[in-house]
């Protein structure tokens, strides 16, 4: 129906087609016309305009985590990755870093929420933070060894070897007296223990007899519990360290599997990791003799997990143990000493438990500046913790004894904080520590600390007929009128000697930042004492009297750190270049397994 407006018009429309594709042609040509006008300068200036503008354009728009720009460090022949995201979306590194300024802790930042408990409370998705492609370290080569000492301790790594490659192989410890071998997680501890002790000393032969065990034989699907701790340091920690010094895949992804088996001990309330994990089934409980955890085994599996976080760019690893340390620097300490049992379920430590740089107590305080030194010098309460530490000892710990005025490091026993003039062999790591903070930047009068501690760990071998030092000294801090008392003493059921690494070690650090041969000299005696009381055929025993030179009383075990860390500390110490590794781009595990250190 038309309105009455429309009668009288016309019912079609004309288009002049002919003249509208004249003036778009004609428009064309003049603007091509116009182009090529332009000079070339000016033409430029037009291109760069364009583009600018299509980036502004790209950078505005919302969307997903942009791609990663991949920085080759080679220094350490790891990668270094800058993720440039939304705010919204940050990297679990940064998250601690901010929190640690911020003073949070396992209730305060963002490093994971965790609002409820879950079953399993590091469900991280890697695809949400992003997942970097993994890192290809540059492959360190050795040269073997290049003098006499060194040459000796390569002929007692492979007396040791052979002895258990004949009696032990694929099992955890040789028993050399009785050409047995003793099991206890059934993950062949000596061998992964021993493969960055192979490559270092140049043992290509039997480097390449151990990967091909762990290639085939290395399984974590036996229903079988293990200690978390024990089987991070050892177990992880070797394979990271054979992984960065030889560059192999292989033992990249097999530390990656066991990783991914040991998360079920982090599904906790409290952060705090159970203490044993089942590598078969995934799952953890507390240790079967209490409801607790020993301090220092849940805060010394951090530099480990978090450089397989590192390679592997996955970062639930290193998230899971942040967030612990973070959780224990937030809880009430004694001047920044720490109780040595803290419970997995409350996350709170064990009232009146002893206090000690010992067992179940030492490594608290090394991972502290380790980590600190691991992730670039970037977390400050990680470092502050570690000083707070120090001067806690050094108030309350320190003593000295009658005689000779030697400095030991005691232990608060109790409510009352009883001071007990006892100290384990273990505390002997104690003077490396320092030594490494004071090489860092940390305080000078730390290394007059250092000299003393490790003075005393000497004397507590050379006042042994065998030269060798027993598990556990006690110190005569009383005045007395005897002239002849001595300073130290030894119960009869500590004289045992297990092979134990951690003297070695802070005298292979004293060398390194010191130049002092005095220390070589101390481990060369140390080494001739291992020689001449713990060496038997089938390799190196632990003795129960070092007390007796002519009654050591074999114990038929040689534990796998005599292969990862005491022979590899000699090793190490009798390096006369002091540059076999450089201390400024590796950071030793608890187990003595290097790490790379990263920048941040």
């Amino acid at each position: 129906m038309y309105s009455p407006r429309d009668l009288g018009k016309p019912d079609y429309i004309s288009l002049n087609i002919h003249d509208t594709a004249s003036f778009a042609r004609g428009t064309s040509r003049s603007l091509w016309r116009q182009w090529n006008q332009l000079s070339r300068f000016q033409r430029n200036i037009l291109y760069f305009a364009v583009i600018t503008i299509l980036l502004v354009i790209f950078y505005l728009l919302p969307g997903e985590t942009k791609s990663n720009i991949l920085i080759n460090d080679n220094d350490y022949g790891n990668v270094k990755v800058i993720q440039d995201t939304p705010k919204h979306d940050k990297l679990v590194e940064e998250l601690v870093v901010d929190n640690a300024e911020q003073g949070g802790g396992a209730d305060g930042g963002e490093v994971i929420e965790e609002p409820e408990f879950q079953p399993e409370i590091n469900q991280i998705d890697d695809d949400q933070i992003g997942e970097p492609p993994q890192p290809k370290p540059n492959a360190l080569k050795f040269d073997g060894p290049q003098n006499d000492r060194q040459r000796e301790v390569i002929k007692a790594f492979k007396h040791s070897w052979y002895g258990y490659k004949k009696y032990a192989w694929g099992h955890d410890n040789i028993k050399p007296v009785s050409a047995g071998h003793h099991e206890w997680f059934g993950l062949g501890l000596t061998i992964v223990d021993a493969l960055d002790t192979l490559y270092i000393m140049g043992l290509n032969d039997e480097f390449a007899e151990a990967r091909a065990w762990v290639e085939n034989s290395l399984l974590f699907t036996h229903d079988r519990d293990v200690n978390l701790f024990e089987v991070t340091i050892r177990v992880l920690g070797g394979l990271l360290a054979a992984y960065h010094l030889s560059g192999d895949k292989l033992f990249l992804d097999k530390a990656t599997d066991l990783g991914d088996r040991m998360m079920p001990a982090f599904s906790t309330r409290s952060s705090v990791p159970f203490s044993d994990v089942n590598l078969g089934t995934k799952s953890a409980h507390s240790p079967k003799w209490g409801p607790d955890s020993s301090t220092s085994e849940v805060t010394s599996i951090q530099l480990e997990f978090r450089d397989l976080s590192r390679s592997t760019g996955q970062p639930r690893f290193e998230a899971a143990v942040a967030k612990v340390s973070e959780h224990v620097h937030q809880l009430e300490k004694y001047d920044g000493l720490v109780p040595i049992f803290i419970n997995a379920n409350t996350g709170l430590f064990r009232e009146y438990a002893t206090i000690t740089l010992g067992a179940r107590g030492d490594s608290y305080y090394e991972y502290l500046l380790k980590q600190w030194l691991q992730t670039g010098k970037t977390i400050d309460y990680l470092r502050d913790d570690y000083l707070l530490g120090i001067a806690g000892t050094q108030k309350h710990l320190v003593r000295r004894t009658a005689v000779n005025h030697f400095l030991f490091i005691a232990e608060l026993i109790g409510a009352s904080k009883d001071m007990k003039p006892k100290m384990d062999h273990l505390t002997c790591y104690l003077g490396g520590t320092l030594a490494l903070g004071v090489h860092h930047g940390l305080q000078p009068d730390h290394m007059d600390l250092a000299q003393e501690i490790v003075k005393t760990c000497y004397q507590t071998y050379a006042i042994q007929p065998t030269f060798l030092a027993p598990e556990i000294t006690y110190f005569n801090v009383q005045k007395l009128e005897d002239e002849n008392h001595m300073d130290m003493y030894v119960k009869s059921n500590d004289a045992h000697n297990l092979l134990r690494p951690e003297f070695i070690e802070s005298l292979f650090y004293m060398w390194y930042f010191t130049g002092n041969k005095t220390y070589q000299n101390w481990g060369w005696q140390i080494f001739q004492a291992f020689e001449n009381y713990t060496k038997v055929p089938n390799g190196y025993t632990s003795i129960g009297n070092v007390r007796n030179a002519h009654n050591v009383r074999p114990r038929d075990m040689t534990e796998s750190f005599w292969f990862g860390e005491t022979l590899k500390y000699l090793y190490l110490l009798f390096d006369d270049t002091r540059q076999l590794i450089n201390l400024d781009r590796w950071i030793f595990n608890s187990e003595g397994h290097p790490l790379p250190i990263y920048e941040s």
